[in-house]
């Protein structure tokens, strides 16, 4: 597995012409295995590693910055949390959801800028469960140039990061967005990882589902309504 995905970051960035890889390290367990599988790819000179709070929990950044220092990768921190409150003033007030994407979306115009800069590819950190669920914000986590854990489940996630001598703390710790203080993915989204991972398996390879009927529709439904986010814009065809 992880020689695999290691060879096929190589070739990515070789193909694109570019001199290496800028990424969100969050302090959680899928930016920590990207960032290792990142640097076994092109050399931790070459891997550029930002730390972007945004009114984050500050063990998180703790946390990214022991995951950064044992991998010896290069590192820039930049707080977003004045930039958030500074764009949030001019908007009109929304529902909490609406204010909360925006902290995504504002990483992921900072990593392009230091793409832009530096000719670097910007690597998302998604997994697989994630992105068949839709739990990641359109333009924001999911704007990135390559995705090299989008085919691992969570559970797949863990076994990488056991393998790659990723902090247990960091792999135990409760997966969040940071999308607003105390918010988890698990609570989010109303499943567990385990849970997900079981139902998603099932439905790829057509198995017989174990778990509660309610939970498996519910996951049919996240599937149907965040497919938008997985495919480019609609394009309207035809002149006439």
């Amino acid at each position: 597995m992880k020689k695999r995905i290691v060879s096929w970051i190589k070739r990515q960035v070789k193909d694109a012409g570019a001199s290496g890889i800028v990424l969100g390290l969050s302090g959680g367990i899928d930016s920590a295995v990207v960032c290792a599988l990142a640097k076994e790819a092109v050399g931790k000179r070459n891997v550029l590693a930002l730390f972007l709070p945004c009114h984050s929990n500050f063990q998180d950044l703790k946390d990214a910055r022991i995951v950064a220092k044992k991998l010896g990768v290069k590192t820039k921190a930049i707080d977003l949390s004045k930039v958030y409150d500074s764009f949030l003033s001019l908007l009109p007030k929304s529902g909490k959801l609406a204010a909360a994407n925006l902290r995504p979306r504002l990483r992921m115009a900072t990593l392009y800028y230091f793409a832009n800069k530096l000719n670097y590819l910007v690597c998302g950190t998604g997994n697989k469960s994630e992105l068949m669920a839709g739990y990641f914000t359109k333009y924001g986590d999911g704007g990135v140039d390559i995705l090299p854990i989008a085919d691992l489940l969570k559970k797949d996630v863990r076994k990488l990061a056991r393998e790659l001598e990723i902090s247990e703390q960091v792999i135990a710790k409760p997966p969040t967005a940071g999308l607003w203080p105390g918010q988890t993915d698990e609570s989010e989204m109303g499943i567990t990882y385990d849970e997900l991972d079981d139902i998603l398996y099932r439905l790829e390879h057509k198995q017989k589902q174990a778990a509660q009927d309610k939970k498996v529709s519910k996951v049919k439904r996240m599937i149907t309504r965040s497919g938008h986010k997985r495919n480019m814009p609609e394009i309207c065809k035809g002149r006439g």
